[in-house]
C-alpha cells in the first residue's frame, strides 16, 4: 500500500464517518425546527441516495453485478430480507430516535450493537466469550447508563422513546452487519447496500409516498439540509467508507468510523446547543473508548 493511497484512505474514512454523524444532527435540526415528517425523510433518503451508489457502481466499477445480483433467486431473496430488515430498520429506528430525542444520543445508542453482536455469537456458541469482550460490554453498558441518566438514578435524562428507538437501531445495526456479510462476500457492497436503500425506500413508500410533501413552506436553508442529508449524509458518506478500505486496513476503517459519534455529539452540543452534562460526556468517552478498544484488540476466533 503506498503513501499516497493510504493518505487518500484516510481522508475518505475520516470524511465519511464525520458526514454520517452530522448528517444526524443536521436530521434532528429538520425534525425540531422544520416539522419535517421521519417517514418522509427516510423514505426520501433512501430511495434517492440507493439510486445515487448504483449510478456510482455503473459509471466506476462492474456495472454487470447491479441486476445479476438478481439472477439467483436465493439470493434475491436474501437481498430483500437485508433491506427490509436491515437497511430499512437501522435507518428508520436511528431517525426516530433522533426525531424523539436527539443525534448525539442516537448515535451512541447505536454503537451498542458490537455488544450485542458478542452476546449472539456467544449464544450461538459461534465464539467464546473473551477477557477483553467483558472490557467492551462493560464500557459500553457503563457508558449508556452515564449517558442517559447523566449520573442520576431518579430517572433519564433523555426522552424514554428515543431511548427505545435507540437500543433497537442497536439491535438492527447488528442484524444488518451479521446478515449482510455472505451477500458482501459475493458481491460489490455499492450494489448490496444501493439495492437495499431502494427496496427499504420503496416499501416505506406504501406508508408515506416521497411525493406527498408541501415543500413551498420550506426556505432554501431547510431545502439545503435536505439535500446534505441525503447526498452528503448517505451516499457520500457510505461511499467513501467503503472506498476506504481499498487503501487501510478493517481495523483502521473502523477505528477511524468513532468519529461518527464525535462528530454527532460535538455538532449537537455545540451547533443546535442540546444540554449535555459532565456525567453524559463521560458516558460518551466511554462508549468511544469501546469502539477504539475493539478496532484495537483481536478478533474473537469464531469470526
Amino acid at each position: 500500500m503506498g503513501g499516497s493511497s493510504r493518505k487518500t484512505g484516510f481522508f475518505l474514512v475520516i470524511t465519511g464517518a464525520t458526514l454520517w454523524g452530522v448528517g444526524g444532527t443536521v436530521a434532528q435540526k429538520l425534525f425540531q425546527q422544520y416539522g419535517i415528517d421521519v417517514n418522509w425523510l427516510v423514505t426520501t433518503r433512501l430511495l434517492i441516495a440507493g439510486l445515487l451508489l448504483l449510478a456510482v457502481q455503473f459509471l466506476m466499477k462492474d456495472r454487470s453485478q447491479i441486476f445479476g445480483v438478481w439472477k439467483e433467486k436465493r439470493t434475491g431473496a436474501q437481498l430483500v430480507v437485508f433491506g427490509l430488515l436491515g437497511m430499512l430498520a437501522v435507518q428508520y429506528t436511528y431517525m426516530a430516535s433522533i426525531r424523539h430525542g436527539n443525534a448525539a444520543v442516537a448515535t451512541l445508542l447505536q454503537y451498542l450493537a458490537p455488544v450485542m453482536i458478542i452476546f449472539y455469537l456467544v449464544l450461538r456458541r459461534q465464539t467464546v466469550f473473551r477477557r477483553e469482550d467483558l472490557v467492551t460490554v462493560i464500557l459500553a453498558l457503563g457508558g449508556c447508563f452515564l449517558l442517559l441518566t447523566n449520573g442520576s438514578l431518579s430517572g433519564l435524562s433523555v426522552p424514554a422513546p428515543a431511548v427505545v428507538w435507540g437500543v433497537l437501531s442497536g439491535v438492527s445495526l447488528a442484524f444488518y452487519t451479521l446478515y449482510a456479510i455472505p451477500l458482501l462476500a459475493r458481491f460489490d457492497s455499492l450494489v448490496i447496500v444501493g439495492w437495499a436503500m431502494i427496496i427499504g425506500g420503496f416499501a416505506l413508500s406504501f406508508v408515506h409516498p416521497p411525493w406527498k410533501i408541501d415543500l413551498s413552506g420550506l426556505d432554501a436553508e431547510a431545502l439545503g439540509y435536505i439535500a446534505f442529508v441525503i447526498i452528503f449524509g448517505t451516499m457520500i458518506a457510505f461511499w467513501f467508507y467503503i472506498e476506504s478500505l481499498q487503501s487501510l486496513q478493517p481495523k483502521e476503517t473502523s477505528l477511524l468510523g468513532s468519529l461518527e459519534p464525535l462528530a454527532a455529539v460535538l455538532t449537537t452540543v455545540f451547533w443546535l446547543h442540546e444540554p449535555f452534562g459532565g456525567f453524559q460526556w463521560a458516558g460518551t468517552a466511554a462508549i468511544i473508548g469501546m469502539i477504539l478498544f475493539m478496532a484495537f484488540s483481536k478478533k474473537p476466533a469464531g469470526e
